[in-house]
């Protein structure tokens, strides 16, 4: 009976996932703001297809670079927090025994049955570890993230955003491209939405209309801000 009501979590610390469901979005907004504010100063097919291209690859590369150093930042901060630890361990395991036992006293057990728990989690260094790491880092040792998986899982998923957007310039041109860059654009911000719906299980309605929103907006803005520039220049 016990093991029916078991549940699994999905890894949130890890990176990759995150990366990929946020690139997708960035790269959707981005790229469909740029092309349009692109569009709304000149409808030249030529102008608007780099300026989508470019956007595509430095808005990729930029994500893949940022993500790969901020995971692989973290990773070498708790890594470094972790040998400190180690060596605290090894070198004076009384004091981090009282202190893992002052940890649960403080979440609610008597210190006599704190400090038995303390005492068999620190018989094994490497469960003492992990436990230390958990309860005063916040980290799980065995989820740091991979730095060059989120940064290609980044890099992918930016693209395919970025190219929904610049699929109607790439085979059309004129207003005709610039209806579909935008209706293509906010209905794949309705797709992120309904997937990030499904996998923070919250509303899909709340979270297909806050992306339409963002994607929306930004399209709006950067058409009139095109215009705007593109008819001083004229």
């Amino acid at each position: 009976m016990a093991a029916s009501m078991v549940h699994r979590h999905r890894d949130v610390q890890g990176g990759t996932a995150r990366a990929a469901v946020f690139g997708i979005s960035d790269g959707l907004v981005s790229n469909v703001a740029l092309i349009l504010g692109i569009a709304g100063a000149s409808t030249d097919p030529s102008f608007v297809r780099l300026a989508g291209v470019s956007g595509l690859l430095a808005g990729a590369i930029s994500m893949a670079a940022g993500e790969y150093v901020s995971l692989k930042a973290q990773a070498e901060l708790v890594e470094r927090e972790l040998e400190i630890e180690r060596i605290s361990i090894a070198e004076n395991p009384e004091a981090e025994e009282a202190e893992l036992a002052a940890i649960y006293v403080e979440r609610g057990l008597d210190p006599e049955q704190a400090g038995r728990v303390a005492a068999e989690l620190m018989s094994d260094p490497e469960v003492a570890l992990e436990v230390h790491a958990r309860e005063e880092l916040g980290v799980d040792p065995s989820q740091l993230g991979n730095p060059v998986a989120a940064a290609t899982a980044s890099f992918l998923a930016f693209a395919v955003g970025a190219f929904v957007p610049l699929v109607p310039w790439l085979v059309g041109s004129g207003t005709g491209a610039v209806w579909a860059s935008a209706v293509s654009g906010v209905g794949a911000a309705a797709l992120v939405g309904g997937l990030l719906a499904r996998l923070t299980e919250r509303s899909v309605v709340r979270m297909v209309v806050r992306q339409l929103l963002v994607a929306g907006g930004a399209c709006m803005a950067t058409y009139a801000i095109g215009g705007v520039l593109g008819a001083s220049v004229a």
